[in-house]
């Protein structure tokens, strides 16, 4: 096991790593920004070091910086968390020359899954569905038009080495191809340096669902069910929930099994999500994530297994914790990303936290890095904390949710608490009958109102 593990991140994410090592008996370190120097991750780590100014390319991006860091402090291993640092893979690859430990999968696997284009290739490889499409980037117009009228029109254009909705158009007809092309194209290339794109068919109502999977490195691999993160404004998730409410014990066997074998084919190592659209009963793979989820707390309340503890664990040369046929679904779970931002223009809303009240009870999870008095600075994503909350059914999950939504104070900064009260009382919502646009067009006709 690992001796001193730094947290190469900030805010709730760091400060759930910080838990998680600290259960296993291992030291930690905390970096910071001087905008991060008050951080609850920073005051309950064993040590702390400043690694630059607030923007992220001089502190958090730094890898030189983090390098000295655990040089400093003679930390033998990193954990990148997620966003960041946690998806590159030269990161892997130079803490390895150094002797560090990076919690997280192999390089390899990180620069594979990375290219959109490459993933989808591998994914079809490994017998995983995908979404009909271009087999590799579209060059010329005319290859692009003639690959769209094959697939058949509304297509979606994407960046290869994009996400998060960044380099992403959809064209409805002939018409719109070209300029969707080239927008997602100057968008790509502004934000990831790659101006590469591809073309997907265009699913009219299809659910957002993704696959938890957990692998030891050596051919080893489990599922551990699926998250519906249907609930999206701008590509972005909101609102996560597990198990799927549509989906049949039946057909989670049937995708888990596909990913787990995929995983073990690939001697995948450490956690990692399988993301897929899916209409009319079938699964299309879109991108795989190789690394722990925001959403991550959804599985770890219906499996009542500790990703993250089980991510250190396998990193420093564990097994899986356990078989396929332990893992039971337990119950069911909603989490709610609460952020600093105006609830009907989603402007960010940085400031100073006034009033803090968490909700509390059976079945209520808090995990958030603020306390009363907590600046939230304007140099990063704008992150309260995450709610979620478990039942024993769904029924009995949104009365939960609806009880702790109502409970929860965060007062000085505007959030996104008044959306969820909304959400959490709205028929299709409770019904449990929404897609990936629902969201969009919900705040399109009805603003959201405590």
């Amino acid at each position: 096991m690992f001796e001193k593990i730094l947290i190469a991140n900030r805010g709730e994410i760091a400060l759930r790593i910080l838990r998680a090592c600290k259960e296993l008996g291992i030291a930690t370190v905390a970096v910071h920004s001087t905008a991060d120097a008050d951080a609850m991750h920073v005051r309950l780590a064993d040590e702390s070091v400043c690694i630059g100014p607030p923007a992220s390319k001089d502190s958090y991006l730094n890898i030189p910086s983090l390098l000295a860091a655990c040089e400093i402090t003679g930390a033998d291993a990193v954990h990148p968390g997620y966003g960041f640092l946690s998806e590159n893979a030269r990161f892997a690859e130079i803490l390895a020359d150094h002797n560090l430990k990076f919690i997280g999968p192999k390089a390899e696997h990180i620069r594979l899954m990375g290219d959109k284009i490459e993933a989808k290739k591998t994914a079809k490889r490994l017998g995983i569905p995908v979404v009909p499409g271009s087999d590799g980037g579209v060059g010329p117009e005319d290859d692009a038009m003639a690959i769209a009228r094959e697939i058949g029109f509304p297509v979606l254009v994407k960046a290869a080495a994009g996400g998060g909705g960044r380099g992403m158009k959809v064209a409805q007809t002939e018409a719109d191809l070209l300029m969707a092309l080239s927008t997602a194209s100057n968008e790509a290339k502004a934000a990831f340096g790659d101006a590469s794109v591809y073309l997907e068919k265009y699913l009219t109502k299809p659910r957002h669902i993704e696959i938890q999977v957990l692998g030891d490195g050596r051919g080893g691999a489990l599922h551990l069910g699926e998250r519906d993160c249907s609930l999206q404004r701008r590509h972005q998730k909101v609102w996560e929930e597990g198990p799927s409410p549509i989906l049949s014990p039946e057909a989670r066997a049937r995708i888990g099994g596909v990913c787990a074998k995929a995983m073990q084919d690939m001697q995948y190592l450490g956690v990692g999500t399988i993301e897929f659209l899916y209409e009319d009963g079938e699964f299309y793979f879109i991108e795989m994530n190789t690394r722990i989820q925001v959403e991550h707390p959804v599985t770890e309340m219906i499996t009542d297994i500790d990703l993250v503890l089980e991510q250190i664990r396998i990193a420093a040369g564990g097994d899986l914790p356990c078989t396929q046929e332990e893992i039971n679904i337990i119950g069911h779970s909603i989490e709610c990303r609460i952020n600093a931002e105006n609830p009907e223009t989603f402007r960010p809303s940085p400031g100073t936290i006034t009033q803090y009240h968490p909700p509390g009870g059976l079945g209520v999870r808090i995990d958030s890095a603020v306390y009363q008095g907590y600046k939230i600075p304007p140099y990063y994503d704008s992150l309260v904390g995450k709610l979620i909350v478990h039942g024993k059914n769904r029924p009995e999950c949104l009365m939960r949710l609806r009880r702790a939504l109502d409970e929860i104070v965060v007062d000085g900064v505007e959030t996104t608490l008044p959306l969820f009260r909304a959400l959490a009382r709205e028929s299709d919502i409770i019904e449990g009958d929404y897609h990936i646009h629902w969201l969009e067009q919900y705040l399109a006709g009805k603003p959201a109102k405590t």
